[in-house]
């Protein structure tokens, strides 16, 4: 099954066991979604809980605020994480606010999804991830899938939360296979980070894409590491992170986002303050440059953390214990 299918098996699930699940947004009925995510769901559930809503994202993320502050369980799918931009009012200043202000008495079971990321040669407006604009509001949930299987579950975990939750896919993963199981059974629950491999030498934390890059690059390399997806950023799985840390004793973060305001800055303060006295070396942050996702694909595979390069700098961290020049540093 690849991505899109999972999240439209997800989606399928959740409608299936619950007639308050509806989902709006952008060519999702009759085309099926701009990435193919709603495939089937019109013929499956009819007009009235699969909707095409007009271009304006400020509008049907309003109407979706409401409609879940009235009974309903929304989907919202925004196509490209950019475009949340123009209706962020409605999501962190209403959808998060609503349960604070009517002192618990109103619940905002909103789901919204947006694609993200580079690697497809979208450009600059259409290549971003943007988790720090839903990490910086309190009320907001906000998870990311690393594959098939997590899309599943954290989708139905995001459907049957009872406070607003945002789900950033991916974009680049939308193709990508893997056997996937489906039920109540694997709903992965929000704020449990995943520990996909285990080693000695090294803590990575990855989130989404790099994930993979992170496999990848230990695959191919000497040491090893304990690789953590992360697949929720709030709530994220300090814990998880900690122990792991405790026992390598140095902690990696690589993340597809700009160094400064990245989220990998939050976790690594967090784990420096618990386990500055216990750390063997500083915290490496392997990141994108500070500068707009370039168009032209050369430029764009250097933007992106790959697998060789994340394989170089774990490999130079571990030699010296020292945190190693960004490639962007090197090139000056």
């Amino acid at each position: 099954m690849r991505m899109n299918q999972a999240i439209v098996a997800a989606l399928h699930d959740e409608m299936k066991e619950d007639s308050s699940v509806i989902v709006f947004g952008e060519d999702v009925a009759e085309a099926g979604g701009p990435f193919k995510t709603s495939d089937g769901l019109l013929a499956a559930f009819g007009a009235s809980r699969v909707r095409d809503t007009p271009i304006s994202e400020m509008a049907f993320l309003g109407a979706a605020v409401g409609a879940a502050a009235t009974g309903l369980r929304p989907v919202v799918e925004i196509m490209f994480v950019e475009f949340l931009g123009v209706a962020l009012d409605q999501l962190t200043t209403e959808a998060a606010k609503f349960h604070y202000l009517s002192n618990g008495q109103i619940k905002v079971p909103i789901t919204v999804r947006a694609s993200i990321g580079a690697g497809l040669g979208f450009g600059c407006q259409h290549s971003q991830t943007m988790e720090t604009w839903m990490m910086g509001t309190p009320g907001l949930k906000l998870v990311v899938p690393s594959g098939p299987q997590s899309a599943y579950g954290l989708l139905r975990a995001a459907i049957r939360d009872n406070n607003p939750v945002v789900v950033l896919e991916p974009r680049v993963l939308y193709a990508q296979r893997a056997e996937v199981k489906t039920g109540v059974d694997q709903i992965i629950r929000i704020g449990e980070a995943s520990i996909v491999a285990e080693g000695e030498d090294v803590t990575i934390v990855a989130l989404g894409s790099t994930v993979g890059t992170a496999i990848e690059a230990a695959s191919k390399s000497e040491w090893s590491a304990t690789i953590v997806d992360l697949q929720s950023l709030v709530p994220w799985d300090v814990d998880a992170v900690e122990a792991s840390v405790r026992q390598t004793g140095r902690l990696v973060i690589v993340e597809e986002n700009p160094y400064s305001g990245g989220w990998g800055a939050d976790i690594a303060a967090e784990i420096g303050t618990r386990l500055f006295r216990e750390l063997a070396a500083p915290i490496l942050r392997i990141t994108s440059p500070d500068v707009p996702v370039p168009f032209g694909k050369e430029l764009e595979n250097w933007y992106r953390p790959n697998a060789a390069y994340v394989a170089r700098q774990v490999t130079d961290y571990l030699k010296r214990d020292t945190i190693p020049p960004h490639w962007w540093e090197d090139q000056q």
